[in-house]
């Protein structure tokens, strides 16, 4: 069946450009338009015409940033008028083609899904020390001795000090996750290290050593920059605003750089953030639940879009898992990472929903 679904998203892609016609892909599948679009539905927890417009958006981005016009893009795409594109796209991505085109700021990628990997299919392997060496050259001042590498967990932290990546500069993990379990509105207090460890089902003791502990070079040095490296899934971006809001709340004056990337391809996207209203934004979102009504990057908005959905009791991860359930643990966990790519959660998360919903 993955293969049956893999050579639907094929279609789609060679076809992205053109206008969709469900009548079309039924017929060029030899099933009928409505098992298509359920079966599409049931392994990739999205609906087509979803699939299409994120795919569309996600694409459109790179020719903004090639700076074509925004017309030519929007029929490139499909799209009746310019303010139809521009309407989908800051639904998607909370800005608008123009202000994205004029800032170049960071989006959370929508590549082609893959549910079925054939022998001749590979993934895109960088080199983290190509890449690496590529910022250096455009930014030197932030491998010296007065900057600290915020990493996203033990794993990133381990390869980065061990290697060095960062020059001269400290290095610290954040090994959280912010996006599941109630926060507080200080944050790295007591009341903070309490709720969280509750939430973890973890001591205080385990949780100061695994969380707190690490992040001693925050707390107690002072630094001229920070260097933030987060991916763009959401699990990384709640990780994300919870250290950009600790960093208003404590009054850090220095500078502040937001390395953004995509897991399975460590293409970093540099990105200098101006501080003052990311602890609004976290109170709303992370303590309240509440859409944020300060602007955010576009990375982070539809981080935030995520998390919120994901709060619901019918999302659509739970609702994958409670189709599929009939599945071994480890084969749902696979599926569930190469569905939900977006959603960044990892083993614990996903077997707790699993767990909750069997």
């Amino acid at each position: 069946m993955n293969e049956y679904i893999q050579s639907m998203i094929d279609w789609i892609e060679e076809n992205l450009k053109d206008e969709f016609s469900l009548d079309n892909l039924a017929s060029y599948m030899g099933y009928s338009p409505y098992y298509c679009s359920f079966k599409f539905h049931q392994a990739t927890g999205i609906s087509m015409r979803r699939y299409i417009l994120l795919r569309r958006l996600y694409l459109s981005t790179k020719d903004l940033a090639n700076n074509r016009k925004i017309l030519d893009i929007a029929f490139d795409y499909s799209y009746s008028s310019q303010e139809a594109y521009s309407r989908a796209f800051k639904t998607v991505f909370g800005v608008s083609p123009r202000e994205f085109q004029l800032n170049k700021m960071p989006v959370q990628s929508f590549a082609k899904l893959i549910v079925y990997q054939r022998e001749d299919g590979c993934r895109m392997n960088i080199s983290r020390e190509a890449e690496v060496e590529q910022l250096k050259k455009k930014n030197k001042e932030l491998f010296d001795e007065d900057v600290l590498n915020i990493l996203n967990g033990q794993v990133m932290y381990e390869e980065f000090k061990h290697k060095k990546l960062m020059g001269d500069s400290d290095y610290a993990p954040f090994n959280e996750a912010m996006c599941v379990n109630a926060t507080t509105r200080s944050i790295f207090d007591q009341e903070f290290i309490q709720t969280r460890a509750a939430g973890h089902h973890d001591s205080e003791e385990n949780y100061r050593k695994m969380v707190i502990k690490p992040l001693n070079s925050l707390f107690e040095k002072n630094y001229n920059y920070i260097v933030l490296w987060f991916g763009e899934d959401m699990f990384c971006q709640m990780n994300l605003l919870t250290m950009l809001a600790y960093l208003e709340q404590s009054q850090y004056k220095g500078k502040v750089f937001f390395n953004s990337f995509r897991e399975d391809e460590f293409k970093v996207s540099q990105t200098e953030l101006t501080l003052g209203s990311y602890y609004s934004v976290y109170e709303e979102v992370l303590v309240h639940h509440m859409k944020p009504t300060n602007e955010v990057l576009p990375v982070m908005f539809q981080a935030i879009e995520l998390f919120l959905d994901m709060q619901t009791e019918n999302n659509a991860v739970i609702r994958y898992i409670s189709k599929n359930k009939h599945l071994p643990a480890p084969e749902l966990l696979k599926r569930l990472f190469e569905v939900f790519p977006t959603v960044g959660y990892g083993d614990s998360q996903y077997l707790e929903l699993i767990n909750k919903i069997k």
